[in-house]
């Protein structure tokens, strides 16, 4: 077993682990508890009542935060013709076809979401070995296949974020940084939440929502009371 540093076991001493918090609470918690000396990401953690053996009960999808995630995210977007300068002027750091293709086949990967005109997909396919396993292989469910590039690179600039459930029934989302207001957090958990549960399977049966967690990217993490979310 992993041994933790003082630090850590310092603000394990901040709360009690035994009781789920409010999330106002929570929040306050995790803020007093982050102790690294940079602006730490604030992370959920969410455990599903859905079994993700059946491709129906898999969930993927985005969510908006109204108060962005704190990031900046670096844009790349596969086109060409016309959507080449439509994606420029929406603010995509990098946008091109067969060149950034090329650059990604020879290791180069220096940006953090991928977006690619339908055309496009064809040629994409070939690195779909690299891209994939990085969660970067542009998906239409997720909204990163769309010929509306526009909207596509200002929504992940404004803070749209991409969830998905992994093989154990979790979710796993940023939601902001240490340093937003209470209330700014509070809200983008909440749209968090919202969206997590408007997702539900339809075959889904039981308890849905099982488990909610909020930490910092160094901290323990903080259980809240599912009623008050």
């Amino acid at each position: 077993m992993a041994k933790h540093g003082k630090k850590y076991r310092q603000a394990l001493e901040k709360y009690d682990l035994t009781v789920d918090y409010d999330l106002e609470n929570a929040i306050n918690i995790i803020k007093d508890m982050a102790y690294a000396n940079y602006d730490e990401t604030v992370e959920i953690h969410t455990n599903l009542g859905i079994d993700p053996r059946h491709a129906e009960q898999q969930l993927r999808g985005t969510v908006l935060l109204p108060k962005g995630s704190g990031k900046t995210l670096k844009v790349l977007v596969f086109a060409k013709g016309e959507k080449i300068k439509e994606a420029q002027e929406a603010g995509a750091d990098f946008v091109g076809a067969d060149e950034l293709i090329e650059k990604i086949q020879s290791g180069w990967m220096d940006f953090d979401k991928a977006i690619a005109t339908p055309d496009m997909m064809g040629a994409v396919g070939k690195i779909g070995k690299i891209l994939g396993p990085r969660g970067l292989m542009p998906n239409p469910k997720v909204g990163t296949v769309t010929f509306d590039v526009s909207g596509a690179v200002k929504r992940f600039k404004a803070g749209e974020v991409e969830f998905r459930s992994d093989k154990t029934g979790n979710v796993h989302l940023i939601a902001g940084k240490k340093s937003f207001d209470q209330k700014d957090l509070l809200e983008n958990i909440k749209t968090i939440y919202d969206t997590i549960l408007k997702a539900k399977p339809s075959t889904s049966k039981g308890k849905y929502i099982k488990s909610f967690y909020i930490a910092t990217t160094h901290s323990p993490s903080v259980k809240v009371k599912l009623q008050a979310v």
